[in-house]
């Protein structure tokens, strides 16, 4: 079991690509504070701005400290928790200080609220013109719906997610996941990266805006687009193979097994493994081209194979045949799984008030700049003294500027 250690009083010096990078994060929910954790993760220094009352999040699950809920636990590692109530004139002033000696601004409210709480690109840009200022929103702000409120399940709805879901299960489903938060806090962490890239070549601040239902709708539409892809579309919406009732882990006599082929030498491979190498032969699906036509029957014939022998046995065969297989890790059984102990997937750790706890590690290798698990999640205004004071403010200011 490890102990964090502050990377300020570290020996070793804060590694990352993102290291030396100062955040402001006044988002919260999980979109937002998904990027910034990246951020952390990544080297960043991360002040996490909250009001008097905290982050939601601090709120949803279980708990063993006030505020500090499981699902705030699992994205705000590698942050300070700094609290102001930005009603608070000197509050607001002491944010605009910080802002002129940091690189990014991140929140996740709509336009109108930014603007009320003086906080708005036009603000922050005025006081740092160098800044990435980013924001995690619903709709892009060219659209009519600039200014209506969303959550994840509002998204996963309006992005074609019920409505593929729908196709497949005969009716609308969202996802059973936060989908849409997570993703787009990845894609805002991966936008404020290129953002700094270009201001090191440039020397130019900007905004930054990720709108939750077109960046959602563009990754849905990858391969769901289909025939309308051509100007002219001939023919149902939807990728095929995706959509088919039979594409899902494979029934097998104690369990089940994932599997996918896709080249030509894949699919002959797993004729031979499953016993009728002669189906290789056959027009239908000698060739990519072909089988794509009918991946109903291919998908049948697989799962009806598959039925007559273990999952064990079925992994063994297509293994040896060189054919990409895996099982179906059930929730219950990741914390426990021999695979992801060998890796070194879960990092243990104990949190100085929330006791013995467990987070991923970072997935991401850098060989040169790797990243690190520095800090845990932070206690809602842990860091407001501190934080303050290295901004340059005195006792009689700080007490001035926490007045609740």
């Amino acid at each position: 079991m490890s102990k964090f250690e502050s990377s300020a009083k570290s020996e070793n010096p804060v590694s990352g690509p993102l290291a030396g990078i100062k955040v402001l994060d006044l988002s919260q929910f999980i979109l937002g504070p998904i990027s910034t954790q990246i951020m952390g993760d990544m080297g960043a220094q991360v002040i996490k701005v909250e009001s008097p009352s905290g982050d939601m999040n601090r709120d949803i699950g279980p708990q063993r400290h006030e505020k500090m809920s499981a699902l705030f636990l699992g994205m705000n590692r590698n942050k300070r928790s700094v609290v102001l109530d930005l009603k608070n004139p000197k509050a607001l002033q002491a944010l605009y200080k910080m802002v002129k000696d940091c690189d990014v601004f991140i929140h996740s409210m709509r336009r109108s609220a930014t603007e009320r709480l003086g906080i708005s690109y036009k603000d922050i840009s005025s006081i740092n013109p160098r800044i990435i200022y980013a924001a995690g929103q619903g709709y892009s702000s060219n659209g009519s719906d600039a200014e209506r409120p969303a959550y994840d399940d509002v998204i996963q709805g309006e992005s074609g997610i019920g409505g593929i879901n729908h196709l497949f299960h005969g009716q609308p489903y969202y996802f059973p996941m936060a989908f849409c938060d997570k993703f787009c806090g990845y894609v805002l962490a991966s936008s404020v990266a290129m953002a700094l890239y270009h201001r090191e070549k440039t020397g130019q601040g900007q905004e930054v805006e990720v709108p939750m239902l077109e960046s959602v709708l563009s990754f849905n539409l990858i391969e769901h687009l289909w025939t309308a892809q051509f100007d002219n579309p001939q023919g149902e919406l939807g990728y095929q193979r995706a959509l088919m009732k039979d594409r899902k882990p494979f029934a097998t006599q104690d369990g089940y097994v994932c599997l996918m082929a896709t080249s030509d030498d894949q699919w002959k491979r797993l004729f031979e493994a499953l016993g009728h190498p002669e189906m290789a032969l056959d027009p239908r699906f000698a060739k990519l081209v072909d089988r794509s036509l009918h991946f109903p029957e291919l998908y049948a014939f697989v799962a009806n194979k598959l039925k007559t022998n273990t999952t064990a046995y079925w992994r063994d065969v297509l293994d040896r045949s060189d054919v990409p297989n895996g099982k179906v890790r059930m929730l219950a059984d990741l914390p426990t799984d021999p695979y992801l102990k060998d890796s070194g997937f879960f990092h243990h750790y104990t949190h100085p008030l929330a006791g013995d706890m467990v987070t991923p590690s970072i997935a991401v290798k850098y060989s040169a700049s790797p990243g690190q698990i520095r800090t845990p999640p932070p206690t809602l205004g842990e860091h407001t003294v501190e934080v303050l004071q290295e901004f340059g403010f005195n006792d009689t200011e700080i007490q001035e500027i926490t007045i609740i």
